[in-house]
């Protein structure tokens, strides 16, 4: 790996893969997936290199030191500007995801308390709630011996618990309904942002087509939900996050959010609340597939503490295995694989010069993979965190949900509700591999995927 000490010198003469014609990487892509492809360069060109494919352009930062020194050290010189310009346009909008700027510090500042510990920990009654009811959902699979995706089973709880914790909804056909629309939406831009080959936008056939469907379906109902809560007195409102969104005021100007804000926060909660939890989940299950040994501990660390019932606050706190197993998945599976940062001013990163409006990309994927920071990376283990362990750990080689100022807001409700559910089922269920062999292949469409999906069986615990 390279060293922070290389002589100054310009970003343009930084080792790493220059493919000016898009096909000379795109078989390749195509055949390893991206974070192999990335993987393999990093390898070969050290821990920050240049990838340019056809009129793509991206700066990798791998050392946890790259990674202070963009999200903490000098933050103020990046920003999410035209790397995010596709999600900003198509999916979430003006969200606290999304936003730049100002604008991003009064909705950072707006949000945080609805998402403090405490502040998750209301949704909690919802969560065990959609649990036992997921639990129903698996004793019928179990005692059917039906082989399932498992992240089509995770998105279905996860979608389910953030619906009802923005909207407070009780139709399990209109949450079937909007989570698929918001999934359609998603899948849509993952596919559109990576595609050399984009149809217009106004074209609106095939996927498309799709595409704009769902788009006006999910903005129609939150519209028509935000109207509904106007027109009750407010003292009437749920308490769940879009009342608080809609409560919320402006400390400097006393404004309150405009209807345009509330849906594109709404839509943002909801991703960064779903589909990052469901990927995180399917890789624990996986994980403990694998690692029996690992699976026995948690179980008997389950069985120890709530036992039969659901489990409290307080026992949450008295499980630190079982949140040591998220962590390792977060480390070797997050769900968030990459990240971006446009230069807004120029930059030295580890001696070489970095132009303003380079884009530089950070990988937890590969910090969380390199092997300076960390024995056996590959190896699943969840002793690494262990508190004596994980105070040693250079506090920039693990950012699973990013890091510094625009760390994920959402990171406290993610980690709370996959401690939740993963107590709950795994004292139930032990989800098997179809294929005891199975290897996911790794790849990346806006979040962690497995190309060769997750084929599992449920089975009763004996």
């Amino acid at each position: 790996m390279t060293t922070l000490t290389t002589p100054s010198t310009s970003v343009s003469t930084l080792p790493g893969r220059h493919s000016p014609l898009i096909f000379d990487a795109a078989r390749e892509i195509q055949r390893k997936g991206f974070l192999q492809f990335l993987h393999d360069e990093w390898q070969r060109h050290g821990d920050l290199f240049r990838v340019r494919i056809g009129p793509r352009d991206m700066i990798l930062a791998i050392h946890p030191e790259h990674v202070y020194h963009i999200n903490v050290g000098q933050r103020d010189r990046y920003d999410k500007r035209e790397s995010y310009n596709i999600v900003r346009e198509l999916l979430l909008g003006d969200g606290v995801l999304t936003a730049t700027g100002d604008a991003w510090r009064r909705q950072r500042k707006l949000m945080s308390p609805f998402f403090t510990p405490r502040g998750v920990e209301q949704f909690m009654p919802i969560m065990i709630g959609d649990a036992q009811q997921f639990v129903a959902r698996w004793q019928t699979k179990a005692d059917r011996g039906e082989t399932v995706e498992m992240l089509d089973e995770m998105m279905f709880v996860t979608a389910s618990i953030i619906l009802r914790s923005l909207f407070t909804t009780e139709s399990d056909e209109t949450l079937l309904e909007l989570k698929d629309d918001v999934e359609t939406m998603i899948q849509f831009v993952s596919t559109y942002q990576n595609s050399p080959f984009k149809l217009p936008m106004w074209v609106k056939v095939g996927r498309n087509g799709r595409y704009h469907r769902a788009r006006r379906r999910v903005h129609a109902y939150i519209q028509s939900v935000i109207a509904q809560r106007r027109a009750m007195p407010v003292e009437h409102w749920p308490d769940d996050l879009l009342s608080k969104l809609m409560r919320a005021r402006d400390e400097e100007t006393g404004e309150a959010v405009s209807d345009a804000l509330l849906r594109d926060e709404s839509i943002t909660m909801f991703f960064a609340g779903h589909e990052t939890t469901a990927r995180t989940l399917t890789f624990a299950w996986y994980a403990l597939a694998r690692h029996p040994e690992v699976a026995t501990r948690l179980r008997a660390e389950i069985d120890a503490v709530p036992g039969d019932r659901p489990p409290t606050i307080e026992d949450l706190k008295r499980m630190p295995y079982t949140l040591q197993v998220i962590k390792e998945t977060l480390r070797l599976y997050p769900a968030a694989p990459l990240y971006a940062r446009d230069a807004v001013q120029p930059d030295v990163i580890g001696g070489w010069r970095i132009p303003a409006g380079a884009t530089v990309i950070l990988s937890p994927f590969l910090t969380h993979r390199h092997p300076d920071f960390w024995e056996s990376p590959e190896r699943f283990d969840p002793d690494r965190w262990a508190p004596e362990r994980e105070a040693a750990q250079h506090p920039y080689a693990y950012h699973p949900f990013a890091a510094g100022q625009r760390i994920c807001l959402g990171n406290t409700f993610s980690l709370f509700e996959s401690h939740v559910l993963l107590a709950m089922l795994a004292r139930r269920f032990t989800p098997m591999l179809v294929d005891a062999g199975h290897q996911p292949q790794l790849d990346m469409a806006g979040t962690l995927i497995s190309r060769n999906g997750m084929a599992m069986r449920i089975v009763r615990r004996a």
